[in-house]
């Protein structure tokens, strides 16, 4: 009888890819990553240009289930119209312009109402193109924001998805940081869970830690000139790929729909 080798769930890893949408040349590299087996899932920008692009190549290219939602509130025009008039959030030329600080702990109602219905707004966009988004992380980590990780993370248990933790291995977290992220990722899992529970940049491998458990490295892919994969966290000419091999061995690549 043919045995099946099971992968233990401690030897998970999830590369995901971020901005998933920005642009036709982004899309094409982080096509190509996919299917060289460089990363295993992306999150998508719904308010960026390519984003109706970037559908396109996952329905094309068998990447549904392997597609987040990369949540933004920083670059570009929003899709919903409440958040135009919040100056923490929105500037007079009708683009984001994030002016909250990262020490806030509350928004008001209004200002938490328009957030909500921007999340809503840039989920159901990916919906309307038959994605439905396989977890949310979002766009320069807006949703580590204490009061915008409620919002996300009650939305997220509202879908059945879960949300990115906060990044939790690295050399720079001292300890006041150190405390606000592991109590901000306490309320993450509180309100809806989460699959991963170490979160590191290639360049944190790079520096030598080798997190434990259910691993998410979170990547920016670049091309390098050989035709391998770099990371704008990396130095140049530094290979992703070898750098995921040698220092986490033996840890299946897999997407969130995968956990």
């Amino acid at each position: 009888m043919k045995q099946t080798l099971t992968v233990p769930r401690a030897n998970r890893l999830i590369v995901n890819a971020d901005d998933f949408g920005l642009d036709p040349d982004y899309n094409q590299l982080t096509l190509r990553a996919f299917q060289c087996g460089v990363i295993s899932s992306a999150t998508l920008m719904a308010n960026m240009p390519a984003f109706e692009d970037a559908c396109r190549l996952s329905h094309e290219h068998a990447l549904l289930g392997r597609i987040g939602l990369h949540f933004n509130l920083t670059h570009g025009a929003p899709l919903s119209p409440a958040i135009l008039g919040q100056p923490a959030f929105c500037n007079a030329q009708g683009q984001f312009d994030l002016h909250l600080s990262r020490s806030a702990l509350r928004l008001p109602a209004s200002a938490a109402q328009a957030v909500a219905q921007e999340l809503q707004a840039q989920w159901q966009r990916c919906l309307d193109q038959g994605l439905r988004p396989s977890h949310i992380d979002s766009h320069q980590h807006v949703h580590n924001l204490w009061p915008v990780a409620a919002i996300v993370a009650r939305f997220a248990a509202q879908q059945g998805v879960p949300v990115r933790l906060a990044r939790n291995v690295g050399g720079n977290i001292g300890p006041l940081k150190w405390l606000f992220k592991s109590a901000l990722n306490l309320r993450i899992r509180w309100l809806c869970g989460a699959a991963a529970n170490r979160v590191c940049t290639p360049k944190d491998l790079l520096d030598g830690f080798r997190p434990a458990g259910v691993i998410e490295v979170v990547a920016h892919p670049t091309q390098l000139a050989d035709g391998d994969f770099g990371d704008d966290y990396l130095p140049p000419q530094q290979s992703l790929e070898r750098l995921l091999k040698q220092t986490l061995p033996g840890h299946q690549r897999i997407a969130y729909s995968e956990l």
